[in-house]
């Protein structure tokens, strides 16, 4: 199982080999309330994507608004391979609740397709509970 930081490694060495600045790596960092909110701009040919380690059976619900279509997905390792417990292509909104079958890392994804343009704007919230 790799760990937060060995995937965060392995994903800036692909995205220095690929092009540069692909991503962006945003933390969750969670409020008294044990909400998180964050609006980002996720460039053409890009994507943007938090991750978070949960406990077993840490309860996550999740929405997302775009001002333009993204595919998104809420993803997990388990080994070599990659579960998608979610998984949305060309999407302008969406939510969902999500419940960690195990204790380790938890990504929500969104890549913007676009070839050219501008900047997507995404408005993100999480909340634990």
């Amino acid at each position: 199982m790799r760990t937060h930081a060995q995937r965060f490694l392995l994903i800036a060495a692909l995205t220095l080999a690929c092009a540069p600045t692909l991503a962006e790596m945003l933390p969750v960092t969670w409020n008294a309330q044990g909400e998180f909110a964050k609006t980002v701009g996720v460039k053409p040919g890009q994507f943007v994507e938090l991750c978070e380690k949960l406990p077993a059976g840490a309860k996550v619900s999740w929405g997302f608004k775009a001002d333009a279509a993204l595919d998104f997905n809420l993803h997990f390792h388990e080994g070599n391979d990659v579960r998608y417990p979610v998984k949305q292509d060309q999407v302008t909104q969406a939510q969902g609740g999500f419940d960690a079958p195990g204790a380790q890392d938890y990504c929500w994804m969104w890549v913007n397709k676009a070839q050219g343009g501008s900047p997507v704007t995404l408005a993100i919230q999480l909340k634990r509970g």
